[in-house]
């Protein structure tokens, strides 16, 4: 899928997407709706830099089953730029470990490695910064690269995970249906796989 220090440099592309929209929230805004039903602003961000640590906690030799004890619990305290800062820096040293990427992981929705790994926490983190720009009201356009990137991997990003985007017998626990009709963009169409409706907001 990736060289080592392309799979960590693309996951740096990806924080530093959500990052960007991160800083722009306003103070009323954190506890404004988002795409994501079940979250509001701030539950999505702690989601965000959660995911990070939790996929630390991996590689570091958590279970899946700490992984999801820990899944909503809060990361942000009174700094979410600077805890989510922290949580991406982290992110990536230990993925640029030596072995990482072939470190296999006890992931909830089965064991994968590391290579693996930090494409889904890359792509995740792409999705969700649509999220944050829709709910902020702010520029959602996504990193083209990125975008063209995971279309390309798609398969293989979540290859034998019984959970995914790409299958119809997904049972849609962790990703949302995809969203009806047709996409007009490369962006659009990854946004509708991940179950996210595009048209614009009223």
């Amino acid at each position: 899928m990736s060289r080592p220090d392309t799979a960590v440099k693309l996951f740096h592309t990806a924080s530093s997407g959500f990052e960007s929209r991160l800083r722009r929230i306003r103070p009323s805004q954190w506890s404004a709706a988002t795409p994501c039903a079940a979250w509001d602003v701030r539950q999505l961000v702690n989601h965000v830099t959660r995911g990070n640590l939790n996929y630390v906690g991996l590689l570091d030799g958590a279970t899946s089953a700490d992984f999801l004890r820990l899944r909503d619990a809060d990361a942000l305290g009174a700094d979410p730029v600077g805890a989510y800062r922290r949580s991406v820096r982290m992110c990536a040293e230990a993925f640029g470990r030596p072995g990482a990427l072939e470190q296999v992981l006890d992931y909830p929705l089965g064991r994968l490695p590391g290579r693996q790994a930090i494409a889904v926490r890359t792509t995740d983190t792409v999705v969700h910064t649509w999220d944050l720009a829709r709910a902020l009201g702010v520029d959602d356009r996504l990193d083209p690269g990125l975008v063209a990137w995971i279309g390309e991997h798609l398969d293989e990003i979540y290859a034998g995970l019984p959970e995914t985007p790409v299958s119809p017998d997904t049972t849609h626990r962790f990703f949302a249906a995809p969203s009806g009709g047709s996409a007009g963009t490369p962006q659009d169409e990854l946004l509708r796989l991940m179950g996210r409706n595009t048209g614009r907001p009223n």
